[in-house]
């Protein structure tokens, strides 16, 4: 028996789409931190078991949602993320009995209407299937991850991802994230200067768009890679002003 576990807040643009994907799970979990669209009456109507919840940040959150799962074996997906059809076969196909196994499932994203190949999203495999008697969220408010001691296989067949509507949207959730990623490395005491900062947004760049060849993704690529160094940049200026009023 395996549990879907989602988080969500006014994803009523995308959780439908992400609902439909998972008419083979026993039970999908919604823990939402206060809605105020539609999200909640789709989720009714696909029989989502619903939890109400503050945001407690991305880790501590997703937590939440797997602890209201009824049964061991969980898979974690946000709204914006669809279980490919050959993936729900893959899963289904599990055999359940060895709980100290988790599995990493290779995840495709799309940017702008395309899927993108390259642009350092070519080895994005985040651990999502986990026995949580053998792993747990860690605590991060951003970057959030499964920790477990399990051995860890992969799984190719994708979940499908529709990170952002369009730029505008990206540009949101960088402020958003880039503010997360700042507090984060503030609290493990990190320190950044305007070199830093500048030079570390260089290399972001150099790295997605020539070495793992995002210049073959075409305008998305350029376009992707340029927002992550931007992203990178305001990570370390916004570190570097917490800094500056500790």
């Amino acid at each position: 028996m395996i549990s879907v576990a989602i988080i969500t807040k006014n994803e009523e643009s995308n959780i439908g789409r992400c609902l439909d994907s998972l008419n083979w799970a026993n039970e999908i979990v919604i823990i939402d931190s206060g809605s105020t669209d539609n999200t909640l009456e789709i989720c009714k109507k696909y029989k989502c078991k619903v939890v109400r919840s503050k945001w407690l940040g991305f880790g501590k959150t997703k937590q939440i949602a797997v602890e209201n799962c009824k049964y061991d074996w969980v898979l974690s997906i946000d709204a914006d993320e669809v279980v490919s059809s050959s993936l729900s076969k893959s899963i289904v196909n599990i055999d359940l009995q060895n709980g100290e196994v988790a599995y990493r499932i290779k995840r495709k994203s799309f940017y702008l209407g395309k899927v993108i190949n390259f642009s350092g999203w070519q080895n994005d495999y985040p651990l999502r299937f986990f026995n949580k008697n053998f792993g747990n969220f860690n605590t991060n408010n951003v970057h959030e991850e499964v920790v477990t001691k399990s051995r860890i296989k992969k799984i190719n067949d994708p979940i499908i991802h529709y990170p952002y509507k369009n730029i505008n949207a990206h540009l949101k959730k960088i402020k958003i994230y880039s503010s997360l990623g700042a507090e984060l490395m503030f609290n493990k005491g990190k320190r950044a200067f305007i070199f830093k900062s500048i030079l570390a947004a260089i290399l972001r760049f150099t790295k997605n768009f020539f070495i793992n060849l995002g210049f073959l993704d075409g305008f998305r690529g350029l376009v992707l890679c340029l927002m992550s160094s931007y992203y990178v940049f305001l990570k370390y200026h916004k570190l570097r002003k917490l800094n500056k009023k500790q």
